[in-house]
């Protein structure tokens, strides 16, 4: 062997330790999560028996000639003395003896995941924030849904899932609910610290959704290299301005409106069917507001599916020039940035050759996935690699060798499931053009 192949086998073994090494401190990592999250539970089941014991001994705890009655004075006692045990807010005292209830009581499987480390804390905190909503009848199999994927998904996008989720279990439907809640819409002002102040705005989704688009659309345009500021320093002063003058100081924001992708089954545009639409970077519409949204209004792009199938039966041809098929169909699969953790949404993020063009990736909806500037710029940077397992799934490979699985915002089918059908007639000459229900060609990416 030549000095030069044994200096390079010398290095290559160097390298694999080194990443040997900073592979068994990742796991040493994630032991300790697991650990925090199983003394997590048993904090909780500690929390909860407490609870039951002050409950019980209640009548004992009532003090003479008191206003309150003695289950007021136990709870308020508990609640006080849990607070200051923990260094907690009263609130988050409170908070956490009904999370611990709700683990002891209502969602087993979700404590059970939470004692053997399969899920932190946060996630549990999900869980229970989503399923007090679901009927009880119903609840096991929504937490038994939820805890197939928490295990690889960040606590927020597993609380995108859960209320997508949610949405197709709860009795009552989401027309109902929204008429009530849209009575609610309000903004609100809070003082803070050092002479700042908060603006809340709470108001139907798609409004919201919309307007967000539109002040981040309007940041995007003055985020030039020359400019200091941040992007999130640009949308607060854009919203300011917006509000305050109509337009930003340099006439920027007039005409300025942000395109949001709205999917409503066949069936509830043809008012047959109450199933809620979804828009998109939010989940789960009422059905009033996605009719009326797919009608045309102004800023909305409407994508039908097929009430069975999910395919994707048509992305409207609403604006000019139209784009790819394959471009809709990726942005409304994807939602974000594919890179796990990211929530980066998709509308500015880049579409990504999964294998590269440049050595023979094809252009297809198992080749591309979207990434955010600086997760495309982490794969191709780095030794990240990712891999498309089959429904959308992503299965990223970290450089120690770590394995993270990111799902699709949305799961659609790629052709609608097979039929029954008669044998094809070996005599009958072969049918012209491409086969039904095959997508058209998609036009060949930059990347």
């Amino acid at each position: 062997m030549s000095v030069a192949a044994r200096n390079l086998t010398r290095m290559t073994a160097a390298f694999i330790a080194r990443q040997e090494a900073l592979g068994s401190r990742f796991d040493a990592i994630a032991a300790a999560e697991r650990e925090i999250a199983s003394a997590c539970a048993r904090r909780a089941a500690l929390v909860d028996e407490a609870r039951r014991f002050s409950e019980a001994t209640a009548a004992s705890r009532a003090v003479p000639g008191g206003r309150w009655p003695a289950e007021t004075v136990a709870q308020r006692e508990f609640v006080s003395e849990l607070a200051l045990t923990l260094r907690l807010p009263q609130r988050t005292a409170e908070n956490l003896i009904e999370d611990s209830r709700a683990l002891a009581e209502e969602l087993p499987a979700t404590r059970a995941a939470l004692q053997t480390g399969e899920i932190s804390y946060r996630h549990a905190q999900v869980l229970i924030g989503q399923a007090w909503r679901v009927p009880s009848a119903a609840k096991a199999a929504f937490e038994a849904a939820l805890l197939r994927s928490a295990g690889h998904l960040t606590a927020s996008k597993l609380k995108y899932k859960a209320r997508v989720l949610r949405e197709r279990l709860h009795p009552e439907t989401i027309q109902a609910r929204h008429t009530i809640s849209v009575l609610d819409r309000r903004v609100m002002m809070e003082a803070e610290a050092d002479g700042m102040a908060s603006l809340w705005l709470y108001d139907t989704a798609e409004r919201v959704h919309a307007a967000y688009l539109r002040i981040t659309t309007t940041a995007l345009s003055l985020h030039t290299p020359d400019e200091p500021r941040t992007l999130s320093q640009l949308r607060t002063d854009v919203l300011t301005d917006l509000l305050l003058d109509g337009v930003t100081p340099t006439g920027i924001g007039a005409g300025i409106r942000a395109t949001v992708n709205v999917t409503v089954p066949v069936l509830t545009l043809m008012d047959q069917s109450e199933e809620p639409g979804h828009l998109e970077g939010y989940g789960p519409i009422d059905p009033d507001t996605a009719r009326r949204l797919a009608g045309g209004a102004a800023g909305f792009t409407r994508l039908l599916t097929h009430p069975e199938t999910g395919v994707v039966l048509s992305v409207g041809r609403d604006h000019y020039p139209v784009p790819t098929h394959l471009k809709r169909w990726l942005r409304l699969r994807d939602e974000t940035c594919r890179f796990p953790g990211c929530t980066k949404p998709a509308a500015h993020s880049d579409l990504d050759h999964s294998l590269d063009w440049q050595f023979n990736g094809l252009t297809a909806h198992d080749n591309l996935a979207h990434l955010c500037p600086g997760c495309h710029a982490l794969k191709s940077e780095t030794g990240w690699t990712v891999r498309h397992l089959d429904n959308g799934l992503l299965q990223w490979t970290s450089p120690t060798g770590r394995t993270f699985t990111t799902e699709p915002a949305t799961f659609i089918q790629t052709t609608p499931p097979p039929t029954e059908a008669a044998p094809p007639d070996a005599t009958a000459p072969p049918a012209s053009g491409p086969p039904p229900n095959e997508p058209p060609a998609p036009e060949p990416a930059p990347f």
